[in-house]
């Protein structure tokens, strides 16, 4: 499995870490939230280092479908109606600047960034899409409806906002990571106060970011039952249709389209990780049926952290933690969720107040509806009879015929099928259980 991204670059390598090491800053996780955090504390003169237990961008950053937008499927109404309009004013002026960062950014780097619409549509809900409209518009953000989006699938419309934008994500990393202060292959694999054990030695920092897609400290901030994961599928095809921009069904069940050069990104098939899905083949059939032409030359699948309330947690990592920060949950939109972390981070980091900081406090009120679906979910794979448990919590793995592997209902964690671990949460592989 390898994604169009990975077969166009061939990132740097970075050292291992030997030896103990003193620093002010240390960020744990080497994917996009994690490198542009470290870039922005780099240009700040501050003294950081991250690891990462792999090779940077292995993870999440390199399955992505790569939108760079702030219009986050139908999120502005979801705000609107549980914060009111000033919270959906702020995340929206939040994730413009991040947007706008990033395109600066990309101004100065070849990472085949082009200009591009979003949509978000939906099959059979028009009230929906309006309803955001007259959200997107009270808040200032430039939207308007399409009655017919330029989609292999039958529509009710779509909400439209233009120059959005879309890129090769390791393209990107490439160009920010040079320089940075990074080390790979090195694994934190303990936590005391904030200096963190490695096999090779001691880091010992007076701060700590946690970037690690899913927060791996268990007796903090709940994150536990704060998120769940969800995963999704990717096929990149030839000899398709150019959809001219980029588009995403409002219903999590539904499929994503963008085109790639002269690939077309289909995207979908998804469901909570460790449920059954639709996995490729239902992409493929889809594919087949309407491009009966096309010519399968990638696929791969992402695997996304998705909050209470489909605002990422980005800050202070408990109320107990002065010196741990955590940048999560970003719901499927992790190039302009990463941005954000990255900004708000680094200025909290430098003592600066960052305006948009409170509406993604880690410690916000968690009672939301899906916070009983998480624990539902956890009670019942807890309760399940089953020789093979993730180590994380101890939940009941469930088998994934797809992509060989085990799944973690729970949180998400996956493990090859001799037991090796391949997706946090999870910090180890599986024990006497096979």
């Amino acid at each position: 499995m390898e994604s169009v991204w990975n077969s166009s670059v061939d990132l740097p390598g970075f050292p291992k870490l030997k030896g103990d090491i003193h620093t002010d800053v240390l960020i744990i996780g080497g994917g996009l939230a994690g490198i542009l955090t470290a870039f922005l504390l780099h240009q700040n003169g501050v003294k950081y280092i991250l690891v990462e237990k792999n090779k940077i961008c292995s993870g999440t950053t390199q399955n992505t479908t790569a939108k760079i937008t702030y219009q986050h499927g139908l999120i502005y109404q979801k705000i609107y109606k549980s914060s009111g309009a000033e919270a959906a004013k702020k995340y929206f002026e939040a994730n413009k600047a991040a947007f706008d960062k990033l395109a600066k950014l990309c101004s100065n780097t070849n990472c085949d960034y082009e200009v591009k619409d979003n949509y978000v549509y939906s099959v059979d809900n028009r009230n929906k899409l309006e309803n955001e409209l007259k959200i997107l518009n009270e808040i200032g953000c430039s939207a308007e409806i399409c009655d017919y989006p330029s989609i292999p699938v039958k529509t009710v419309g779509a909400v439209k906002v233009p120059n959005q934008a879309q890129f090769n994500p390791l393209k990107f990393i490439k160009f920010i990571a040079n320089g940075l202060n990074i080390f790979e292959n090195t694994f934190v694999r303990e936590m005391i106060g904030t200096t963190a054990v490695t096999k090779n030695g001691r880091i010992y920092a007076k701060k700590v970011i946690t970037a690690t897609h899913f927060p791996f400290i268990n007796k903090h901030g709940s994150y536990f039952l704060k998120l769940y994961q969800h995963r999704s599928y990717v096929i990149a095809i030839k000899n398709a249709q150019n959809v001219d921009g980029m588009y995403v069904d409002e219903n999590k069940k539904g499929m994503s389209f963008r085109n790639y050069k002269d690939f077309l990104l289909i995207g979908g098939a998804g469901s909570r990780t460790g449920k059954k899905c639709g996995s490729w083949q239902e992409l493929r059939s889809f594919a087949h049926s309407i491009y009966p032409e096309s010519a399968e030359k990638f696929s791969w699948a992402a695997q996304d952290c998705m909050s209470l309330d489909s605002i990422p947690y980005i800050g202070q990592y408990s109320k107990n933690t002065p010196d741990f920060y955590v940048e999560s949950g970003f719901n499927k939109w992790g190039m302009t969720g990463s941005m954000t972390a990255a900004m708000i981070i680094s200025d909290t980091i430098l003592g600066k107040k960052n305006e948009y900081a409170d509406i993604f406090n880690p410690s916000r009120n968690i009672i939301k509806p899906q916070l009983m679906i998480n624990g539902l979910e956890a009670t019942k794979n807890l309760l399940t009879i089953s020789s093979k448990r993730c180590p994380h919590l101890g939940c009941a793995l469930k088998w994934n015929k797809s992509e060989h592997s085990w799944d973690c209902p729970c949180h998400g964690s996956r493990f090859t099928p001799d037991g090796k671990v391949l997706e946090n949460p999870a910090n180890g592989n599986i024990k006497n259980t096979f």
